[in-house]
């Protein structure tokens, strides 16, 4: 019975990891594509490609991860193999979380309207804040690779000396626990700036609808739509970054009480966040909506 939950467990990751590498990869293609015909990127553009970049990787991360833990077994020995997978990951998950909170800082800036000089120093100032970002997020990652690699060297001497399969399992799960743990937490910073930023989008956006509600205008008017389809934009991308940040807290918990089942659904919930949204950042892209329907039209038709 196990067993088969685990397969199914398994076809559900592989599927949300090839609809997250489709639509990644897509973004990629396209800007990619208009580089190569000398179009100029703009700034959003370029968050775009970088973030599916790595999200692509990280989706890879995750799905060695899975089939790691599944195949776990004693002849496993520490070294430079888990060093670099476990780098690589939080290389990944690092940028793919800062890219996306910085994503939503642009489109702060760029849509939202506030009297503060504060705001507005910033908005007028939007590429410099984007770059700092950017440059001083670096110093966090440069923390969570040293406190890996901590928990890494610790592990390896605690493995060398348990000779006993209960012993060194023992000792994984505690080194598994610590690093979800460490994730979370470098992921919790990021992911408050993205909530802060995606609150007050919402919140100038309801604003704004309230102010065109008053002045008449109708539900089908262009403007009130485009805020409209903004509005869902960020509530979506907000409730799925919340439940990629949760997938951590969960598997974390389970990891340390080893619950498997619960420890492998909370990667299932992780694998939508990288898979979904960049869908959703597709269709409320003009420049990607287009091209991306087109494919669809096309792989109807032959079908057909």
């Amino acid at each position: 019975m196990e067993t088969a939950l685990q397969s199914i467990l398994s076809l559900t990751v592989i599927a949300e990891f090839i609809i997250g590498n489709l639509s990644n990869g897509f973004i990629v293609l396209i800007h990619c594509i208009d580089w190569a015909n000398g179009r100029k990127l703009s700034s959003v553009n370029q968050i775009f490609t970088a973030l599916a970049i790595f999200r692509i990787g990280l989706l890879w991360e995750m799905l060695i991860y899975w089939f790691a833990t599944l195949c776990f077994s004693s002849s496993f020995i520490p070294g430079t193999e888990i060093r670099i997978l476990s780098f690589a990951w939080i290389v990944t998950n690092h940028f793919s979380s800062w890219l996306a909170t910085i994503l939503s800082i642009f489109y702060l800036l760029k849509i939202a309207n506030f009297s503060s000089p504060v705001f507005l120093y910033l908005k007028w100032r939007v590429k410099k804040v984007i770059l700092a970002i950017l440059l001083g997020n670096l110093f966090f990652l440069l923390l969570n690779l040293i406190q890996i690699n901590v928990y890494i060297n610790d592990w390896s001497h605690r493995y060398e000396r348990n000779t006993t399969w209960n012993s060194r399992m023992r000792d994984f799960t505690v080194f598994s626990g610590l690093t979800l743990f460490t994730m979370s937490m470098f992921t919790f910073i990021p992911f408050t700036v993205a909530l802060v930023s995606s609150l007050l989008l919402i919140f100038s956006l309801w604003k704004h609808l309230k102010n065109m509600q008053l002045n008449s205008k109708r539900p089908s008017d262009p403007s009130t739509n485009a805020h409209i389809n903004a509005l869902k934009t960020v509530v979506s991308f907000l409730l799925l970054y919340f439940i990629f940040f949760l997938s951590f807290l969960i598997a974390w918990v389970s990891k340390m009480m080893q619950k498997k089942l619960v420890f492998l659904l909370a990667q299932i919930i992780g694998f939508a966040y990288p898979s979904s949204h960049s869908f959703i950042l597709i269709l409320g892209n003009s420049r990607l909506r287009q091209p991306f329907l087109l494919v669809l039209v096309a792989e109807v038709w032959a079908e057909r």
